[in-house]
């Protein structure tokens, strides 16, 4: 029988006994049993960062051994005869293509589906303030005072920036189903305030309230989601999150039409965006509890009955199996300190985190979603909103592409990839604005430069980021590492949107276009030298290899 999680044989060493076997008889013969145990290619050299601390990985996902019968003559043990069998079972399952019949994702998918609205409500925010601005600012008194317009829409930033600091200690004590359930409290009082505002304070209030909902929300729905998932359908499932985001953005340009005309219809808007809170709030309360948290607290007939629901019965006894080892060698404290980000393995961890936020961020994207406005209106789009709509759909397009290729080709390839298609997007934008071609021409490679650039994010650099980071991530300190890795995430995002109009006004565009696409191309070679690929493995069995030693000096 094949495990659901993995595709390996049940009646193999568990997690922990195959972690102990490494350190049995190191001067016996061995044999290597490189079928069932961590065999893919992602590891071929040691990483090791040239920093003031230091970042290491298992310079391979390490083959097991186990020792030897020390004989001339020696018959095949019961383990090597079911190995050609087992393999045949595992091709056989290839061919078929992951999860047999390909309904393995279905129990957990409507759980998924209702987490993934708080990005609905995300999405929705993103854009529920770019037509509507003008009009808010006319009639709450501070229209052509720039300074304020700017700091309505980044204060919601600096709520977010403190709920994502917030959102680690939450998730340690109430689980993520729980934390997601009162947090969205936040995010139905804050529009209705703002809805109802008559004063710039009301105002700012009501979206400070909706950044902090927000900021507790994108941190641990990814954890959620990549918690309750099916192992080999974790990654389809996870890119939910930026399907939701992109639908929420869409969602508020549509309803933003009518703003052109109304100048009251702002309020409208905000009314609106209370609803997805409601409906998140209330079926929150049917979602189940992630089956990690409920062992960590002890509540193991409820960590099973999830278990059993979500994954099948097979799964049951080595989950739990493998949830007690991992909790047996994080320590038996609920809560984790942030002084633990601090100590391998959880620092390099916690500096990739970082690391993907910073180089998302300055790889350009909201600088090129602030500035395709203007590309389209080069080549006769005057409508904003139809141009925005234009790059809602690509940005849709690539998440769609993305649910459909996160399972197939691992979350390493689409990185790079990702990465690679938007500094061609960026250098090809370059040398339209810079080269002397005809103008019209010059005008279309833009637009096809611009569209490339938004398609290839989505297919990769969006929701790889956000995916791949509680995967690497300790159960212990995982939503203290997605925290932190958030918290950058909202500073460079308030950066980029401060300076970006400054550098394009100082250098000009070719410049500020290329910067982001040097950027990229060192994302994409950061990508190759420090992201594993997660793909098909269980969060504990990661969890486990990257606390390996490694053994190369």
């Amino acid at each position: 029988m094949i495990s659901q999680s993995s595709g390996w044989s049940t009646n193999l060493p568990s997690v922990p006994m195959r972690i102990a076997a490494i350190q049995a008889s190191p001067s016996l013969p061995t044999i290597t049993i490189s079928r069932f145990i961590y065999k893919p290619k992602y590891f071929r050299r040691p990483l090791v960062a040239k920093l003031p601390f230091r970042l290491r990985f298992p310079s391979s996902w390490r083959k097991l051994e186990v020792p030897a019968v020390p004989a001339t003559k020696r018959q095949p043990s019961q383990l090597e005869e079911s190995q050609k069998s087992t393999e045949s079972e595992i091709a056989l399952l290839s061919e078929k293509g992951d999860g047999g019949p390909g309904y393995g994702w279905l129990p957990a998918f409507p759980h998924v589906l209702l987490a993934s609205m708080a990005n609905v409500i995300f999405g929705y925010h993103i854009g529920v303030m770019n037509g509507p601005i003008v009009s808010i600012a006319r009639e709450l008194g501070f229209e052509g005072n720039s300074l304020l317009e700017g700091f309505v829409v980044s204060i919601f930033i600096a709520g977010a920036f403190i709920g994502s600091v917030s959102s680690g200690s939450l998730v340690d004590n109430l689980g993520c189903r729980r934390t997601i359930q009162v947090d969205t409290f936040t995010l139905i009082l804050g529009p209705i305030l703002s809805a109802q505002a008559h004063s710039l304070d009301e105002m700012l209030w009501g979206r400070f309230l909706v950044g902090l909902g927000i900021g507790v929300n994108t941190a641990l729905v990814p954890i959620y989601i990549s918690e309750v998932s099916p192992t080999r359908y974790r990654g389809s499932l996870g890119t939910l999150c930026q399907i939701g985001t992109c639908i929420g953005i869409i969602a508020s340009l549509f309803l933003g039409i009518p703003s052109e005309s109304d100048p009251h219809w702002w309020r409208t808007m905000l009314y609106i965006a209370s609803l997805p809170a409601f409906i998140l709030t209330f079926g929150m309360q049917f979602a189940v509890d992630s089956p990690r948290w409920l062992c960590k607290v002890g509540r193991l007939d409820d960590a099973k009955t999830v278990i059993r629901n979500l994954w099948g019965k097979s799964e049951v006894d080595k989950s739990i199996e493998e949830f007690q080892s991992v909790i047996r060698n994080d320590g038996s404290d609920l809560e984790s300190s942030w002084l633990e980000l601090l100590e391998e393995p959880h620092r390099r961890v916690a500096f990739i985190g970082g690391a993907l936020f910073v180089l998302q961020q300055f790889a350009g994207i909201n600088g090129v979603l602030y500035f395709s406005s203007l590309t389209f209106h080069d080549v006769g789009i005057t409508s904003s909103g139809l141009a925005s709509l234009l790059v809602g759909f690509t940005n849709f397009g690539g998440a769609l592409l993305a649910l459909y290729l996160m399972d197939k080709q691992g979350r390493k390839k689409l990185l790079i990839g990702s990465y690679l298609g938007m500094a061609a997007s960026m250098f090809l934008i370059v040398y339209a604005i810079s080269s002397p071609l005809d103008e019209q021409l010059a005008h279309n490679l833009s637009i096809l430069g611009t569209l490339v650039y938004i398609f290839t994010f989505a297919v990769g650099a969006g929701p790889v980021t956000g995916l791949i980071i509680p995967e690497l991530s300790s159960t212990r300190t995982r939503g203290k590492i997605m925290g932190f890795s958030l918290c950058v995430h909202w500073v460079c995002n308030f950066l980029v949107g401060l300076y970006f109009l400054k550098l394009v006004d100082r250098f000009g565009v070719s410049p500020v276009y290329a910067s982001f696409g040097g950027v990229s191309l060192l994302s994409a070679i950061f990508a190759s030298y420090f992201i594993v690929e997660t793909k098909g493995h269980s969060l504990e069995e990661i969890e486990m290899l990257l606390k390996l030693p490694d053994t190369r000096k």
